[in-house]
């Protein structure tokens, strides 16, 4: 009944000859910091899914959407938050796709987004503490929360038949969250956790901490970091000094550039990240294709599909404003309604302005639950041979 009532007030909005809009939509990533690589894709998805809209011409009687890029940095708070006020305040975004990293995430919803009521969705920040963050209803992720990829590693590591780990983390709320919540799956289900303890990034060496994991032992050590920074560092340090020559990776450390830059040595090593084998995920790849884009690595379909759900809770609250929005996401994000997958937002936004109802499916597999957070699906990687190849899906 709510989504037939937002619905209808979309309609009617459009009918009464509402003025077309030049909307804006923040996407505010890490386009310098530590995972630099993966950003370019991340942002590559978001205006994709935004030119589909705009082709369409079919979201609120014609209005058309620009995106506006934004350095989160992934680790400066100060400089995101900065980013944040300024696109609100001077550039008048409507809904941010972003943050990325889950530090600054959480300071630009606290500090810039609640107090402008501002919607964010991030493709990307999967801290547990986000789950419980109070948010004024603002704040979605299309990522799952690191308290499932605890429970995946876990999974991974027993399948494999490993007993026991290292952990290391990025001394941060993504690492630390992330590093708990495998000691709590890991040891849960009978494994031992030699240490837990954190690494700063931008170092030069990491000898030292890589010499208190060798001390620790373990027949795998679990990097909860970035792959562009500190996880790089560690990894290359224990290789070089021959403490641990397997490594798992959770999200933050699976890209290529990690694999050219470690080179040989980082074969064997296995890890995850959030992704799916969905039609719309193969749809999704395609477009991504045609478009000069890799989207198959991680969080560019969830960029994708931020920015839709945005744009199609607009439609169905018959508004641009984060205020009218915010209450639609969770309706057109999941059942009941026609199935919605990349390349059919025209489609949805047609039936949405018609008064019927649409389940989002989109690249990732969306399913919003809780307070806005993905159910989670996750992509198992294997490195072989130089390169990241798929090993199943969870």
């Amino acid at each position: 009944m709510k989504k037939i009532l937002l619905a209808t007030a979309a309609t009617a909005l459009i009918a009464t000859g509402a003025y077309a809009e030049d909307i804006k939509i923040g996407i505010i990533l890490g386009f310098t910091g530590p995972i630099e690589s993966l950003t370019p894709a991340m942002a590559a998805g978001a205006e994709l899914a935004i030119k589909e809209v705009n082709d369409s011409g079919a979201l609120l009687n014609g209005s058309s959407v620009s995106p506006v890029r934004g350095d989160s940095t992934c680790i400066d708070s100060a400089a995101a938050t900065a980013v944040a006020e300024r696109q609100i305040t001077a550039d008048k975004v409507n809904a941010i796709v972003g943050g990325d990293c889950s530090g600054v995430t959480g300071a630009m919803l606290q500090n810039v987004a609640r107090p402008n009521g501002m919607v964010m969705i991030s493709p990307s920040a999967t801290s547990p503490a986000l789950s419980t963050a109070e948010d004024d209803g603002l704040f979605f992720r299309t990522a799952p929360s690191d308290a499932r990829q605890g429970q995946v590693v876990a999974e991974i590591l027993n399948e494999r038949g490993f007993k026991s780990v290292a952990v290391t983390y990025t001394n941060n709320d993504y690492g630390k969250g992330l590093a708990d919540a495998i000691q709590a799956a890991f040891e849960a289900s009978g494994g031992t956790v030699t240490i837990n303890t954190s690494h700063e990034d931008g170092k030069a060496d990491y000898s030292a901490e890589v010499g208190a994991l060798a001390s620790a032992g373990g027949e795998v050590l679990v990097v909860a970091g970035y792959l562009d920074q500190g996880g790089k560092g560690i990894i290359q340090g224990a290789l070089d000094s021959g403490a641990f020559d397997i490594f798992e990776l959770p999200d933050g450390m699976v890209g290529d550039s990690l694999v050219a830059n470690i080179g040989e040595g980082l074969n064997g090593s296995f890890g995850q990240h959030p992704g799916t084998d969905s039609p719309g995920a193969a749809v999704y790849s395609d477009m991504a294709k045609a478009a000069g884009f890799d989207g198959t690595g991680p969080f560019s379909p969830e960029s994708y599909d931020a920015a839709a759900l945005i744009m199609l809770a607009m439609q169905a609250a018959g508004s641009s404003a984060s205020a009218d929005f915010k209450g639609a996401i969770m309706g057109v994000a999941n059942a009941p309604g026609e199935k919605i997958y990349p390349g059919e937002l025209a489609k949805a936004l047609k039936i949405i302005a018609d008064g019927g109802d649409v389940d989002y499916v989109g690249a990732s597999s969306v399913e919003l639950i809780g307070s806005g957070e993905s159910a989670g699906n996750y992509r198992e990687i294997d490195v072989k041979d130089g390169a990241i190849v798929t090993n199943k899906f969870r």
